[in-house]
């Protein structure tokens, strides 16, 4: 049997890791050494729109201290992804159909025929591993220590002799999410991935990800009001962020928009030299049982052929429907790739581990707009007849954006769509903390927001004023973690069928989905 060198390779390097304290878990926790703590977040915002300017050149000499050059990930033939709402369902989904095609070899000329595809989106659920994937799945603890740590020895000794204080930088390294950015280009690089689907962080302009220099396509999502502070307060604000990803000559497609913002993303288009696309929903999708659900994926499903299709092109693929248009036959690569995405705390429906009666419906829900989102899909999936009788429980936090405003946003488009004044029996609030014992999961610790808030317990306690405001009739409750929530939700049921939606924030969502499927992988309690 022939050796595998690089297998051997990982294998040794692994074991230096290992035998110099600096593994997987060791990684994460100087990672979460690099986050920016609540007080330097709050600054920020306060600095309103366009005080991440410098995100930009900084990041560029970030990335020099690595050992590139931003024009070095046009290897990577990276394809954009910015957005308000469905970015990361669209990455998906591209990321899916790609991996039907990445192994085979169908393309012309032969040196350019890709093996990996990767996907560096966010935020994580379980593990931060999840956001840097290769061929949809996460990248071994092993490479992540592997890379992490090649990563940190560069800028360790590239480190300046003094340096101004930055917001941007803790200890001469960049912050969590421009580090994870840079570390994801890295492991690509390392990796030969030839495809890399990169999902913006913030914005588009000023973001992290927008170093690069020559992508494969560029693409932008559903819009919507989020990130004010940094972003601005209209649709016409946010549009002239997120269109920041254009560049001369590379292909943009979009969605339908508001009107505002489809102005302001032409206007941008014609200002980087280049031609937006807007894409319907492709005639195909209402027949395929798409792997993410809820009706507005179809868009982001659309979205994603029609990228999807213009790279498989550009790569020299043959049998690829025609990017521009929506009434194009899908093969079956398109399809199985649509049909086979999966992204976890988003429209997702669960069986609860423990409670054969207990139904989980999860979504991270975030903004006003996403809350109707989630509101719309729960109403939609618990109105059928086998729902029928079931007692619904909401569990519901969001720590630093209105909290309120989206717990009544909720309220409203429940009560409409269900016919119900009074669409839940109980309402849970809690932190994003996730086990009573031992707090946050390592790869879960977040510090930029207020500890005394979490500890008080004060936004949960308003959430529940608010809540108690909108709907008399309903029990709340307060408790002091995630794992507590799962338990009060087990305890209301006692043997009746209860029907869950856990909504209002990714991290709630990812602490809720660690709680349930390290019980699963523990067959239950």
């Amino acid at each position: 049997m022939p050796v595998c060198r690089s297998c051997i390779r990982r294998l040794r390097d692994s074991a230096r890791y290992y035998s110099t304290g600096r593994d997987y878990n060791a990684a994460v926790a100087a990672l979460n050494g690099l986050q920016s703590n609540f007080s330097i977040v709050e600054a920020i915002r306060k600095q309103g729109p366009g005080s991440n300017k410098r995100s930009i050149p900084d990041m560029i000499g970030w990335v020099r201290r690595v050992g590139y050059e931003p024009s070095d990930f046009d290897r990577l033939n990276p394809i954009h992804v910015a957005g308000t709402k469905g970015k990361g369902s669209t990455s998906s989904f591209i990321s899916s159909i790609l991996a039907q095609y990445l192994p085979t070899r169908r393309s012309i000329p032969a040196e350019r025929l890709p093996s990996k595809v990767g996907l560096y989106t966010s935020p994580h659920l379980r593990f931060v591993r999840e956001r840097i994937q290769i061929n949809n799945e996460p990248v071994s603890e092993d490479l992540f220590a592997e890379c992490f740590w090649e990563v940190w020895d560069r800028f360790e000794a590239t480190k300046p002799a003094s340096s101004e204080a930055d917001p941007r930088s803790i200890d001469g390294k960049p912050v969590y999410f421009h580090y994870l950015t840079l570390m994801a280009l890295h492991c690509y690089m390392k990796e030969n991935v030839e495809t890399a689907v990169i999902e913006c962080g913030i914005g588009g302009e000023y973001d992290t990800t927008n170093i690069l220099v020559q992508p494969s396509v560029n693409g932008v999502t559903s819009l919507g009001i989020d990130h004010e502070a940094l972003l601005g307060n209209t649709i016409g604000e946010i549009a002239w962020h997120k269109a920041g990803i254009f560049k001369p000559g590379v292909a943009a497609f979009t969605v339908p928009q508001p009107e505002d913002a489809m102005r302001v993303l032409h206007e941008r288009a014609k200002e980087r030299d280049t031609i937006l696309y807007e894409v319907p929903v492709h005639k195909a999708i209402d027949s395929i049982e798409l792997g993410l659900q809820g009706h507005f994926q179809r868009l982001n499903a659309s979205l994603a052929v029609s990228m999807s299709a213009h790279h498989l092109h550009r790569l020299g693929f043959s049998g690829i429907p025609d990017p521009y248009d929506p009434a194009s036959t899908l093969p079956s690569e398109f399809i199985k790739g649509l049909e086979e995405t999966h992204l976890g705390g988003r429209c997702d429906r669960r069986s609860d581990p423990v409670d054969s009666n207990l139904t989980w419906y999860i979504d991270g829900g975030h903004t006003l707009e996403s809350i109707e989102v989630a509101a719309r899909w729960f109403a939609d999936r618990t109105a059928k007849s086998e729902s029928e009788g079931a007692t619904r429980i909401l569990i519901f936090n969001q720590q630093t954006r209105d909290a309120s405003s989206l717990a009544k946003r909720l309220h409203d488009v429940l009560a409409a769509a269900l016919n119900d004044s009074h669409p839940f029996k109980h309402a849970i609030f809690c932190p994003n903390t996730t086990y009573k014992d031992a707090g946050y999961k390592a790869d879960l610790v977040s510090i930029n927001t207020n500890k005394d808030d979490v500890t008080s317990l004060r936004v949960q306690q308003e959430l529940a004023k608010t809540w108690d405001g909108i709907d008399s009739q309903a029990q709340v409750h307060v408790v002091s973690t995630i794992e507590d929530a799962v338990t009060k939700a087990r305890e209301i049921s006692n043997g009746r069928k209860v029907e869950v939606l856990a909504t209002g924030s990714l991290h709630l969502v990812g602490g809720l989905i660690e709680v349930l499927e390290n019980e699963a992988e523990k067959g239950g309690r």
